[in-house]
């Protein structure tokens, strides 16, 4: 008769035909572990597939809309070739905000997408102003947060500014004021009802 002690893998699969405590924690703990892995880099490869431009311009509220605008501005097209997309400015990067913006996504926009709130032209300008004020409002409270992502002032050589950016940016540095306080309407048309001086 022979001494030796069976070996792990077999110990183990004998403990899965006889449960015990300690072989049935090991496989929850097992599965649990290759589950967890399985379901994060699915929801991971989901959130940054909803953040390429295919995603977002694939309904056409958004291609027929403020897309074409878009690729009339120098986000789109310039003469570094740097190209910044839709979730460049409209997604954080950080992994917290990112997902309330996401959740947020998903409870307030998609049920509208699903009612046609804007999903002719004459309803998407009807409600254009409200979407822009709405945009403004996020972008002023989070610090213009999403175009530091780009822009900052301690990035900016003044020297290559116009004289009039050079002394807006100054102000604007000093008042503490955010990106979006002056640039209105730099990648989409500004609403009909926008007046400059409620500024």
């Amino acid at each position: 008769m022979s001494n030796k002690k069976p070996g792990l893998i077999k110990r183990y699969w004998d403990g899965l035909k006889r449960p015990s405590a300690k072989y049935s924690l090991l496989t929850l703990l097992t599965v649990g572990f290759f589950s967890g892995i399985i379901f994060w880099g699915g929801f991971n490869t989901a959130m940054e597939a909803t953040n390429t431009m295919e995603f977002c311009i694939s309904c056409h509220e958004m291609r027929d809309t403020v897309y074409q605008e878009y690729k009339e501005t120098i986000h789109y097209s310039n003469r570094s070739g740097v190209r910044a997309i839709c979730s460049d400015c409209h997604v954080p990067k950080d992994w917290v905000h990112k997902i309330a913006r996401k959740t947020q996504a998903t409870f307030k926009e998609l049920p509208h997408k699903m009612l046609g709130t804007i999903g002719t032209p004459e309803k998407f300008e009807a409600k254009r102003m409200e979407l822009a004020t709405n945009e403004w409002n996020n972008m002023k409270a989070t610090d213009s947060r999403e175009c530091r992502n780009c822009h900052a002032f301690e990035g900016m050589d003044a020297k290559k500014q116009k004289p009039r950016a050079q002394q807006q940016h100054a102000q604007a540095k000093t008042e503490r004021k955010t990106c979006i306080d002056c640039h209105k309407g730099i990648a989409h048309l500004l609403p009909k009802e926008y007046k400059e001086d409620e500024e």
